[in-house]
């Protein structure tokens, strides 16, 4: 009844956590209006605002998500993949990315993360000051825990 998963695999946070409040005029009462500058390999794969074209705010995903589950202190709710309709903003995601590639050409160009690759995602606010730090990762292979 929500979303693709109830709960995501193994995920990247960025570095710091802020309130609202810490937004500032970024927080319209349900939407964070930031920019999320993603990068794969070093180039650019996109920079959408956050707020544009999100379908849901906060307050609606988590009153949805709260019918049908307890959501306590701490919880964390996201809002999906950060897109814009403006195709000069890129994407925030390869799978949309190649999506929209197949629309257009009839096959997807980009592609997906390998071992070895890197991905920073880091939202910005107006100012252009980083607002959470980057997620700033390398994609290695699982080794499970002895």
């Amino acid at each position: 009844g929500f979303g693709f998963l109830q709960s995501k695999p193994p995920t990247a946070f960025a570095p710091v956590a802020v309130t609202r409040d810490e937004l500032g005029s970024a927080w319209d009462g349900g939407k964070a209006h930031l920019t999320v500058v993603s990068e794969v390999r070093g180039e650019r794969l996109g920079c959408p605002n956050a707020g544009k074209g999100m379908a849901f705010d906060f307050p609606t995903l988590i009153s949805h998500a709260a019918k049908t589950r307890p959501l306590g202190a701490g919880t964390i709710v996201g809002s999906g993949t950060v897109a814009n309709d403006a195709k000069d903003v890129g994407s925030s995601c390869l799978a949309e990315k190649r999506a929209l590639e197949i629309i257009e050409t009839g096959r997807p160009v980009t592609e997906f993360l390998r071992f070895g690759d890197t991905i920073r995602i880091e939202a910005f606010d107006t100012g252009g000051a980083s607002v959470f730090g980057a997620i700033d990762q390398t994609v290695v292979p699982y080794e499970p825990s002895p």
